[in-house]
This record gives C-alpha cells, structure tokens and sequence, in this order.
C-alpha cells in the first residue's frame, strides 16, 4: 500500500509540477502582455493603440492621446506641468505675491521645454533652411513673452536685465558648466590631459556678433554719460533715437547671420546640425498640424503664467528686498533656459562640443541682435521707453564677460579649468547683482 501509493505519488508528482510550471508561464505570459499594453498605451511615444483602427472615432480620440502623451514624454522637466494649472489659479484668485511667482516660476520652465519640443517638430517637416529659421525665431519665445508681458506693465529695468540675464547666463553659465564637466570626464591622464574641441571658425565669428552687440550697448551708455556731463534736458529723446536706430541694424544683421548660417556658410554649422538630429532622435513623433496646435497652446500658457509672474515682482521686491536687476538676471533667465541648459552640459559630457557651442552662443546670439532690437521695436511701437541705454554697471559686467569668452574659445578648444573661470565670473557677476540695494537703478529703462 505505502509502495503503491509512494510510487503513484511518484508518477503524479512531475506532471503536477509540469502543469504547475504550464500555469505559472502562462500567468507570466499574460502579466508580460498585460504590463506590454500598458506601457504602449501610457509610455510608447512612437506608437498608441486605436491609431489603426477604423472607427474614426476611435482613431480621433488615440491620435487626440498620441499627442498628449508624446508632449508630455518629451522632456525630464514636464513632471512640472501640474504647476501650470495651479499657478494659473494662484495669481487669479489672488494668493500671496510669493505664492504666486514661485508657482508660476516653475509653471514656466515645462512649458519652455514643450514649446522647444513643438518648434523642433515642427521645425522637421519645413526643411533645413526654414526649419533652422523657425528654431532660431522661436528659440527664445518664452524670453520674448516674458519681457512682452512685463513691458506692458512698465517694467522696463526687469526686461533689460532679464535680456542681459539671458545672454550671460548662456556665455558664463551654460557654457562654464559645459567646459567643467566636459573637461573633467574628458580630461586624459595625469601628465597627458586632453581637451576637448569645437569649431574654431564658428566661435570666433559668433564671439564677434556678440563683441558688436557689447558695442550697441557701450555706445548709448557713452552717450548718455557726455549728454547728462554737459546737462542736456533732451536727453531722453537722443537716447531713444539712437536705440531704435541701432535696433534697426541689428536686426538687420541679425538676418544675415541667419542667412550666411543656414545658406551661404551651412558647411561651418553641419557639425552641429547633425548632433542636434542625433539627439533629437531622427525624426518628427508628431504631425505639423499637431505640432502647431501644441505650439498656440503653450504659447497662450506661457503668456497667462507670464503676466501673473510679472504681476508678482513689485511685491516680492518690497518684502524680500531684493533689486529688480537680480531677478531678472538670475531668476527669470533659468525659466526660459532650464531644459536647453540640461541639454548642453548632458552632450557636452557626451564630447559633442559643437551641439553644446550651439546651444550656448547660439542662444546669446539671438536674444542680443534679435530678441533685444525687437523689444526696443515694441516698445516703440506700445510707447515704451525701451532704450539700449543699460546701467553702465549692466553694460560693463556684459562687455567684460563677452571680453572672457572671446579670450576662452578663440583657440576652438576647451578644458575645465576654463569652465571653472567663467562660472567664476558669473558668480561674481550674481552675487554684485544681489548685494545692489533695490531701486539702485533706475526706474525708467535707462533713459
């Protein structure tokens, strides 16, 4: 009996366990499945269930999902999104002014990375020549809504240091962190170091756009200094005369260095072209139509979270006693830039010099000959003193940092210690900024 039943039990025991081994495989198998369609609803990019389908209704509402989930998936920092709904909220029913810039603050910085992502996509299906103008008019779009929005208000000062704020931060920052980091993976062995390397020719003609762009804003100091020497009461109108007249040519200088980098002289820039391809990934994860309805969208976002910013400042200037020269040099520059900075410093470390070059001096260069003019011209436009007439303090930390970088990347090569220099200077640059006692400067833009 106990043989028999040791011996049946012996004959059962491996098809038990065959088919306990069958139902564990097949609960693995449907759990895999299972976790599959879920990842490729939620977290696919490059494909949603239903796009196939052949209901239209069906079909509409996974495009309408598509688009929201690869928007939301295009960048680390749209964990922030749900800042925007509760900022829009704060500043409309009126919370306190602290509340209501730090919300919108970080509201800002999502909504600057999604519209990037709209313009790249964009940017892919109009061809190299208008897709590089399409970057390079929308590249600094939440700056230009930012300083639109606090231009209406009269906030002049926080516009001209917001503006110089952007440059420095792209020239001293960005570039100082790329060079750090970049310089010490890369940095060879003890006794045998290496550096890393860029194209000599594409610096050495931005850093001469940007020694121009310190010009314009040197020479209406210089101005303003002989007229208020020999106390001229008409000062206000040479000054602004002046501005709008420089903003005019640097406009239209500006359009031929977008001509000579995406036409006549591309070959200097097919470096940086093809890593910024590489790093996006090849090609476009969404349709032009799509990419446009994205793009109006945030821009409406970013223009609501903007006003309610704006709307802080004043406050947040008197209780926490702090100039408007230092937010708007330091705080609202990391709003617009926050993700483009990650992006520079992360290919940087990756030995793409170029892509990060781009990024860095590229960027300085649009907000100084383009996005600059163009508030001048607005401000003309809405009866705004807008002049190029900056704090001499302002124009002098500007010209001595373009004068820094010039030195740094003329030799198209870079190593740490030239990363720790410029991130010393703006350090420097941010600590004279926050140590100026608020209403230091003047309240009227410089003129």
């Amino acid at each position: 009996m106990t043989n028999k039943s040791g011996s049946h039990a012996g004959e059962r025991t491996p098809l038990l366990n065959g088919e306990a081994a069958s139902s564990d495989q097949d609960a693995n198998h449907v759990q895999h499945r299972s976790r599959s369609k879920l990842y490729t609803f939620f977290l696919d990019a490059g494909h949603t269930p239903g796009n196939d389908s052949d209901s239209v209704a069906v079909r509409s509402t996974a495009y309408t999902w598509h688009i929201i989930k690869v928007t939301l998936l295009s960048n680390y920092v749209n964990f922030l999104l749900p800042m925007v709904p509760i900022g829009i909220v704060a500043g409309a029913l009126n919370w306190n002014s602290t509340a209501v810039f730090t919300i919108n603050f970080f509201a800002i910085i999502p909504l600057a990375a999604v519209l990037s992502f709209a313009t790249e996509e964009i940017a892919f299906e109009l061809g190299e020549t208008l897709g590089g103008l399409l970057n390079a008019t929308f590249g600094n779009a939440v700056e230009l809504i930012v300083s639109i929005v606090a231009l209406k208000d009269g906030q002049i000062e926080v516009v001209q240091s917001s503006m110089l704020g952007s440059i420095l931060s792209n020239l001293l920052l960005v570039m100082g962190m790329c060079f750090l980091f970049g310089g010490l993976i890369h940095r060879g062995q003890n006794g045998a170091g290496t550096e890393q390397t860029f194209s000599g020719a594409v610096a050495q003609t931005t850093c001469s756009l940007m020694t121009l762009s310190s010009a314009s804003l040197v020479i209406p100091a210089a101005l303003y200094a002989v007229l208020s020497q020999n106390e001229q009461e008409d000062k206000q109108a040479s000054i602004l005369i002046l501005s709008r007249g420089t903003a005019i040519i640097l406009l239209l200088l500006y359009i031929m260095y977008l001509f000579f980098q995406l036409r006549t002289h591309s070959n200097l820039f097919d470096s940086e072209a093809q890593a910024e391809e590489e790093e996006h990934g090849g090609g476009p994860q969404m349709g032009p139509i799509a990419a446009a309805a994205v793009l109006v969208v945030i821009t409406v976002l970013v223009a609501i979270c903007a006003d309610y910013l704006v709307g802080s400042i004043d406050d947040i200037v008197e209780k926490a006693n702090i100039s408007k020269a230092f937010i708007g040099l330091i705080l609202i520059p990391i709003v617009g830039n926050a993700a483009e900075h990650v992006t520079a410093v992360v290919v940087a470390l990756r030995n793409k010099m170029d892509l990060a070059m781009g990024v860095a001096i590229g960027s300085s260069i649009q907000i100084a000959l383009g996005v600059t003019p163009f508030l001048v011209i607005i401000g003309w436009i809405i009866d705004k003193p807008m002049s190029l007439r900056f704090e001499t303090f302002e124009t002098v930390a500007f010209a001595v940092s373009v004068l820094v970088v010039t030195y740094t990347v003329q030799d198209g090569k870079s190593n740490y210690l030239e990363g720790a220099m410029l991130l010393g200077l703006y350090t420097i640059i941010a600590v004279a900024f926050y140590a100026t006692p608020s209403g230091a400067f003047d309240k009227n833009g410089g003129v």
